[in-house]
């Protein structure tokens, strides 16, 4: 039967099946398993009859939503009129000038922009992206950044397609003219040497995207002379720059998922050559940062969670390093950040963030106090060495983002910028808290919730729960202005910080990757229950919802419990994993066997093939379901949710909505500008809210 809409009286019309013609079964066979993909000529990205179907989904979703479009569009009046459109960010100092960014009401990007002195000076735009959009309907730019001590010239890496191929451009600030060099196809890394004149950059390769090549340009030169310095020939491998906040050093560090290896370069000496600081070797990582007359290095070196240690600038092997903060089996070494006089330590524990400040000189030290029992902080706007200022960002689930400045000596706290919430916000109408569930294997998990005061708790109220899990990426509890729009309609939103994260320390992200994955879709399912049991939902209320990593969270949960969610949002979701990991011609494949597994060994192949959501679809009745997916995306190919909802399509066996949305000029990002972004989101709630009360 054809579907219909949740009243029951609205027919609404599938999109046409695939031509069988054009049904060209592809077979992958490995260890004696042979899987057939019926769907597998959706990868043909310039074929008109592919660009057809996905406009033809696009259309049919958009059929199937149209009576939630005053809803839609409620929603986006809502969330543009929550936040202040004509804004600046909190300044950045770096020498004598303070850097920062505004936006204007009306238009979708930052101005990029830097007073002289003081935020009273007068204004000197550097770039204003919404100049440099026109006529493109996707724009992003990265890494804008000075050059030279001078300051005088300025660079920055922009994509107008989305797949993450950028453009290096620049402009001398005194004259305000662009300069002809133009460095194109390549990633968002690069770093200025201190002459102000050399740039050194990083390609990525034409078709894995992986970033493998070392480049070196001096302006005014041609770019087609540029010089190759390194490219990695190990296919795990991955490479990013970067510039210590003494100025003093390049970093190029080389990584994967279990590795490390940082070569560093004198940034006053861009012709020097490239010293590999600790040699890579297998499940060693590190990061290294400079102070003074020595090197500080964050390591697992017989350290699950990371321990500090430290050495001369002429001694960098591992045989001399000396400890500073020894490990601890409870406490999440994430980062340390060095200054002329103090360290601060980013550490986890107990699944928050904490901020350690330590006297380089005494070793002193101790630890800011934030004061919520669920929160986001971290280190922000901390681009010069010579300061005792700490900046730092902090928010909650009820607290917006707000920037201070913290004298690291005498501990006073300034409130810089608090990013302000129009409409008559009181962080008072809402609580947080922390909840524990308790996994099969008897771990707890932690969750983090809000929801408006008066919370009923009788399982009445619909409930998002969000979750990720991969990658070490921890997710953290942070404000959303967007958000209001849901919790003031009576959802409450979740955290579920299952496997496959950080935020219970190292072993946490080990227990969610490879051979253990499956702990991060049960987790998500415990959680879920949980939120039941204690009556916060019920599952014909309850909604979930991921996306990349997350949208592969999503579809196997989806699989594992379809009864216990009501819908379901998939953000660029990965859900062909066992197709994916087995061409090495993508991108993320070969980087990415540390993380998920080699399903060229059996054993890996047999565990993926068993979790991976499009290959576990059956005949069932499943949740309502929204996917989005980009054309241009690089990281997870548009193909896999058109596959993976193309064969829901002929195996569901329930009347719910499924609908798949392509962003036909955007990648992995979504849309850019901000208040395209705004109508994706009013998009996703008024999916969510007309499943709980149905829009006329």
């Amino acid at each position: 039967p054809e579907p219909t809409d949740l009243t029951g009286t609205k027919p609404v019309t599938q999109p046409p099946s695939p031509p069988i013609a054009e049904r060209r079964p592809h077979e992958l066979t490995r260890h004696d398993h042979t899987r057939v993909d019926d769907y597998f000529w959706l990868r043909q990205r310039d074929s008109p009859k592919v660009i057809a179907y996905l406009e033809a989904e696009n259309a049919y979703g958009d059929s199937l939503l149209a009576h939630t479009g005053s809803l839609q569009e409620e929603l986006f009046q809502e969330i543009k009129g929550r936040i202040q459109q004509t804004d600046t960010s909190a300044p950045t100092r770096i020498g004598d000038c303070l850097y920062y960014h505004r936006v204007e009401e009306g238009r979708q990007y930052k101005i990029l922009c830097r007073r002289q002195g003081s935020m009273a000076a007068d204004e000197q735009i550097l770039l204003d992206v919404n100049a440099r959009a026109e006529g493109h309907r996707f724009f992003d730019v990265r890494g804008a950044s000075t050059g030279g001590p001078e300051q005088g010239l300025y660079a920055w890496a922009e994509d107008d397609e989305g797949r993450g191929f950028f453009t290096l451009r620049f402009k001398d600030l005194a004259s305000g003219e662009r300069l002809p060099d133009a460095i194109a196809n390549v990633t968002e890394s690069f770093a200025w040497a201190e002459d102000g004149r050399t740039i050194f950059y990083v390609k990525q390769h034409p078709e894995t995207l992986r970033w493998y090549q070392l480049y070196r340009h001096v302006l005014g030169t041609d770019v087609s002379d540029d010089e190759l310095l390194y490219e990695e020939a190990d296919e795990t491998f991955d490479m990013w720059l970067s510039k210590t906040r003494s100025r003093q050093y390049i970093l190029l560090t080389l990584w994967q998922t279990v590795s490390t290896e940082i070569r560093y370069l004198p940034a006053d000496q861009p012709d020097a050559d490239w010293r590999i600081f600790e040699p890579r070797q297998r499940h060693h990582e590190y990061s290294v940062d400079h102070g003074g007359d020595r090197f500080y290095v964050r390591t697992n070196d017989e350290a699950v969670n990371f321990r500090l240690m430290q050495t001369t600038l002429d001694a960098t092997a591992r045989a001399n390093w000396e400890e500073v903060i020894p490990h601890r089996d409870d406490v999440l070494l994430e980062d340390v950040a060095a200054f002329h006089h103090h360290l601060v330590v980013s550490e986890r524990e107990n699944g928050l963030q904490q901020l350690r400040i330590r006297r380089r000189d005494t070793g002193d030290e101790h630890y800011l106090d934030f004061g919520e029992a669920v929160y986001d902080a971290s280190t922000s706007r901390n681009a010069e060495y010579d300061r005792t200022t700490l900046g730092f960002r902090y928010e909650s689930m009820t607290t917006p983002e707000s920037e201070f400045d913290y004298d690291m000596d005498t501990r006073e706290r300034v409130l810089v910028k608090r990013q302000a919430i129009l409409g008559g916000f009181d962080p008072a109408d809402y609580q947080t808290e922390r909840l524990w569930a308790t996994a099969d294997d008897g771990r707890r998990v932690p969750i983090s919730i809000v929801y408006r005061r008066g919370l009923s708790r009788d399982g009445s109220q619909p409930l998002l729960l969000y979750g990720y899990g991969s990658y070490g990426a921890s997710m953290d509890a942070d404000f959303s202005a967007s958000l209001l729009s849901l919790l003031d309609r009576g959802f409450a939103f979740a955290i579920a910080h299952v496997r496959g994260g950080e935020e219970l320390g190292r072993t946490w992200y080990e227990d969610g990757r490879l051979l253990n994955k499956c702990n991060t879709f049960t987790d998500f399912i415990a959680c879920a229950e949980h939120l039941v049991g204690k009556a916060y939902t019920h599952p014909d209320r309850l909604f979930a919802e991921g996306g990349s990593a997350g949208g592969l969270l999503m579809g196997a949960v989806m699989n594992l419990r379809p009864d216990l969610f009501h819908g379901i949002i998939a953000h660029v979701p990965w859900v062909d994993v066992v197709t994916t990991m087995l061409d090495d011609s993508i991108p993320l494949t070969t980087s990415e066997y540390d993380e998920w597994g080699n399903p060229n060994e059996k054993k890996y192949y047999d565990y993926m093939l068993a979790y991976s959501p499009y290959d576990n679809i059956v005949a069932t009745d499943y949740p309502h379901l929204l996917v989005t997916t980009g054309l241009a995306d690089a990281a997870v190919q548009y193909w896999e949710p058109a596959k993976w909802v193309a064969r829901q399509r002929a195996l569901r066996t329930d009347g719910n909505r499924l609908v798949l949305k392509t962003e036909m000029e955007a990648g992995h990002g979504g849309p850019s500008g901000r208040y395209r972004r705004y109508r994706k989101t009013a998009l996703d709630y008024a999916f969510l809210i007309d499943l709980v009360n149905p829009a006329d």
